[in-house]
């Protein structure tokens, strides 16, 4: 029953991010979705819409900010704008946020703006708003009434660069990620240059001179690393539904380090980052539907370079999968739960 249950609300649910939402909630043991909404399927069943996610008494609503106090917990899987026009007013009544959105990612309002555009509605709550990358704040975020759930390009690179930055083995000023994730990544709308005869059999960068993720991943991996980073940051569009993959450069400091160790040792009591053995190399597929990343290091030719290849989902591990494992640190449940699938294959 729902009153013996965490009451969760979705804003936003017809899009990829919110449908992945909905089906990890609709699985865990603790969570009732109470309120899900959309402005254009207001009135409509979610089972109409999402016959997969089997949930017939769901109801899409338009948003309601009294409908939506009523929950413990609410999403934002929402276009990017949307989330801080109403986070105030559901904060008050004390609702807890996880923002699937940019919204509260970057705490520079005046930063946040040149990328995005538009004024922010309530810059007094990004200094609050934690950032939702587990394997960094886990302590911060039991304490959370709002976390910025990360994008899928910063999660992948984040976690790659991470152990490097933190013992200070690699030179931050001159690091590269190449990164390449699938078209889902893009938002489920109707595009022509999203379209399958578009996209089959090619392959492009996008956003090469400045990508929106770029100022978030920067702010990541300085305070990672206590310093400024310099970062080279290319994203490209891969003809496959999902999937991420980023192949990341860094200059070493000290070339004698064990790199393997290194990630090993951090990473070790991980539950959802998996460190591949030598010589191995993460694919995409390996992760498909789960909330895993998997990541292998090596230093080609024993040179200075150090290359890290990570993989992940970028609708679970990137999106809606970390946003429920924040929300099960937020709320003191075992981190894992709903979340541990085996990746399908083929």
């Amino acid at each position: 029953m729902a009153e013996d249950r965490i009451r969760v609300g979705i804003v936003g649910a017809t899009g990829y991010t919110g449908c992945e939402l909905l089906r990890l909630l609709l699985r865990h043991p603790r969570v009732a979705v109470v309120e899900i909404t959309s402005r254009s399927e207001a009135g409509r069943p979610v089972g109409a819409l999402f016959p997969h996610c089997r949930a017939p008494e769901l109801i899409f609503s338009a948003p309601d900010e009294a409908r939506l106090a009523v929950c413990d917990v609410v999403f934002f899987a929402t276009p990017n704008g949307t989330a801080m026009t109403m986070v105030p007013a559901l904060l008050e009544a004390g609702v807890r946020i996880v923002d699937l959105s940019a919204d509260f990612r970057l705490h520079d309002a005046r930063l946040w703006e040149q990328w995005y555009g538009m004024p922010h509605a309530c810059p007094e709550l990004l200094a609050e708003a934690v950032y939702g990358l587990p394997e960094v704040n886990r302590r911060l975020l039991s304490n959370a009434r709002l976390v910025a759930n990360p994008g899928c390009y910063p999660t992948a690179v984040q976690l790659g660069f991470l152990p490097l930055l933190e013992a200070g083995v690699v030179d931050p000023a001159s690091l590269i990620a190449d990164a390449k994730s699938g078209v889902s990544g893009a938002g489920r709308k109707a595009d022509l240059a999203l379209s399958f005869c578009e996209l089959d059999g090619s392959f492009k960068a996008y956003h090469a001179a400045g990508h929106r993720h770029l100022p978030e991943i920067r702010q990541g991996l300085a305070r990672i690393g206590g310093t400024a980073v310099g970062l080279t940051f290319v994203p490209h569009l891969l003809p496959m539904v999902r999937g991420l993959h980023a192949t990341l450069y860094a200059t070493l400091r000290e070339p004698g380090v064990d790199l393997q160790g290194l990630f090993e040792d951090r990473f070790r009591a991980e539950p959802f980052v998996t460190v591949l053995p030598p010589g191995a190399h993460p694919e995409t597929r390996h992760v498909k539907g789960v909330n895993h990343c998997h990541l292998a290091v090596c230093r080609p030719q024993d040179g200075d370079r150090v290359v890290v290849l990570a993989a992940i989902d970028n609708l679970v591990k990137g999106a809606a999968g970390q946003a429920v494992q924040n929300m099960n640190i937020m709320l003191g449940l075992d981190e894992t739960l709903a979340l541990e699938d085996v990746a399908v294959l083929p």
